[in-house]
């Protein structure tokens, strides 16, 4: 039976922010963009969160809930400088540390003798040592897979501790919503919510033949997740699947012919970051819009290199889907995974 633990800062860039200016621990404070630069919300204290705040909101929407919101530009250097000495503390627990972004990594404690093999105390230890060397409060979740701890970290946020033991998943997983299932998102939520599936309960009662027809290969998915199935290592290094650079503008791109000068500043910063990863092999390229109406469309090709007359087909199709005034624009390539990297070296 493996032990994972998945380590969570409390609203970590706003926690730094308050660390070093305890001034800002009562008051509602957020990191992110300039309101009048079409900035969005990167995170946010609790105080804020009261006013209905969350992350990826529009700064000037977070500002109308809470006009005395104290919102602070994000200092990144410094937030790297905390997530190194947080990952270190991972690393002095086990190796065998997944980092998801700065602020949050999966664990593997399966093999961990310390502690007399309980991964509850290692979890303890854990929360303590980040709290004494950084000054950073992080929430964690105990529990026999990646799913279940993802889930049981955010269960008493802030500065909490959930363990789910191997004897309890089967109750825990029944109660869920399937909003909770990873993997579901708001398409797949309504799908299933038309199917009368609400809870991971209902979800176990469906045939996995109903699943499939319904979801295809992701019913199978939900067929394990209902039962509380995931058997997903923690990876050690996580293999890139993409790499793209986007724009949100002060003002929006009023037509095509804006929206395609737009884009050869992007093609150059793409090209530059392609660059810093050595230029690894690209298996397609695609388009990002978001408009006015912060409606999404995404266009792609599974093929084709990261040229900028490629990426000038792909903005005109997208164009025609929607014809809206532009706030963003996107470019990117989906990068060939390992696996067949490694299967095209193969010799004959």
């Amino acid at each position: 039976m493996r032990k994972i633990l998945h380590a969570d800062c409390d609203c970590f860039y706003a926690a730094v922010e308050m660390r070093d200016d305890p001034r800002l621990r009562e008051v509602p404070l957020a990191i992110g963009g300039r309101a009048e630069q079409r900035g969005v919300i990167a995170t946010c204290n609790y105080p804020a969160r009261e006013y209905g705040i969350h992350s990826a909101m529009p700064t000037a929407r977070a500002l109308r809930l809470c006009p005395h919101l104290t919102l602070l530009p994000g200092n990144f250097d410094k937030y790297r400088r905390v997530s190194l000495q947080i990952q270190a503390v991972f690393h002095e627990l086990t190796p065998l540390v997944e980092p998801l972004s700065l602020d949050e990594a999966f664990l593997d404690v399966s093999d961990v003798t310390r502690f007399a093999g309980s991964a509850t105390w290692m979890a303890q230890w854990l929360k303590q040592e980040c709290l004494s060397r950084t000054g950073i409060t992080v929430s964690v979740g105990v529990a026999p897979s990646k799913f279940l701890a993802k889930i049981a970290s955010d269960w008493e946020k802030p500065d909490g501790l959930t363990v789910i033991p191997p004897e309890r998943v089967s109750a825990f997983v029944r109660q869920l919503p399937v909003t909770k299932l990873h993997g579901v998102g708001p398409a797949t939520a309504a799908r299933l919510e038309a199917l009368a599936i609400e809870t991971c309960a209902d979800l176990e009662r469906q045939p996995l033949e109903r699943l499939i027809k319904e979801f295809g290969k992701f019913g199978r998915r939900l067929h394990e997740l209902a039962r509380g199935i995931d058997d997903r290592p923690v990876r050690v290094e996580r293999e890139r699947k993409s790499v793209s650079v986007e724009t949100t503008f002060a003002r929006d791109l009023p037509d095509l012919h804006h929206c395609r000068e737009a884009l050869a500043p992007l093609c150059e910063r793409l090209e530059a970051r392609l660059a810093r990863h050595g230029h690894p092999p690209v298996a397609g390229r695609f388009v990002k819009l978001r408009c006015d109406d912060f409606r999404l469309t995404t266009l792609e090709e599974r093929s084709g290199e990261p040229a900028l007359s490629g990426f000038l087909d792909l903005l005109d199709q997208a164009w025609v889907r929607r014809q809206r005034p532009v706030r963003l624009l996107g470019v990117g390539v989906r990068l060939v995974s390992e696996d067949a990297r490694r299967q095209l070296t193969l010799p004959l």
